[in-house]
């Protein structure tokens, strides 16, 4: 049986711990909550608990249509084990449909369908405030070689492919999405989470938000919102 050891890491939303497996870590997934780089805070009742099953239920999929994923098994309603990975230092956000930053530096009404999936890279540096970059400034940096990054890029474009039939069915819009990639045994895996803080979820006929936005522009039901997507998910009230 694996056993939780120290604690490795503690960021915003989640409490990594190394455990009796070597190379599996524990995630503990927290309930507190931040937006805009750490500016705004506070807490959103279960969203730990919430976040990990979510993830659970992406992850299973993607695995079983073959995306190769740091997911190895849940152990509890707030932690799951995973692989450990040696970060790769890009977040990549794929887009669909126009909201937030996007649509604010380009000038695209928020909710623009966009023709075709649109993707970025930022560099992962919570004191730079996660900067947008390019594969220049990835190659500059050394983040990233060409062939990782081209394995990040096809990864992701599958991603979005799997998530949007599967979210359709679900009646929810996938708006756009973050993902982060690491490192595990010289193989590029999916890590991170896949929840309502790391994706943006509209019902697909209202456009009701169903995700951490509700948080960042205080519009209240947060919780709800979390459980709707679970409702969604599973077919089980939360």
């Amino acid at each position: 049986m694996t056993k939780r050891l120290e604690q490795l890491y503690e960021g915003k939303a989640k409490r990594i711990f190394r455990t009796s497996s070597p190379g599996v870590y524990l995630v503990d997934y927290k309930d507190d909550a931040t937006a805009f780089n750490g500016a705004k805070k506070g807490t959103i009742q279960n969203k730990g608990v919430l976040n990990n099953l979510i993830s659970t239920v992406f992850f299973r999929l993607l695995e079983g249509k073959g995306i190769p994923t740091h997911f190895v098994e849940q152990v509890s309603d707030r932690e799951m084990l995973v692989k450990s990975l040696e970060i790769i230092k890009v977040e990549v956000v794929v887009r669909n449909i126009a909201a937030g930053s996007l649509a604010k530096r380009l000038g695209l009404p928020e909710g623009k369908a966009l023709p075709l999936p649109v993707l970025e890279f930022y560099y992962k540096d919570d004191d730079l405030g996660d900067p947008m970059i390019n594969d220049y400034h990835i190659r500059a940096l050394d983040l990233a070689s060409p062939e990782q990054m081209r394995k990040i890029t096809d990864i992701a474009l599958k991603v979005n492919k799997i998530l949007l039939e599967h979210l359709s069915d679900k009646n929810i819009d996938l708006v756009d999405f973050k993902l982060e990639f690491g490192v595990h045994e010289g193989e590029v895996l999916l890590g991170d989470e896949i929840s309502p803080d790391t994706c943006r979820f509209w019902d697909k006929k209202t456009h009701e938000k169903l995700d951490k936005d509700r948080f960042r522009r205080d519009l209240g039901n947060v919780e709800e919102a979390y459980e709707e997507v679970y409702r969604r998910l599973t077919g089980k009230n939360f």
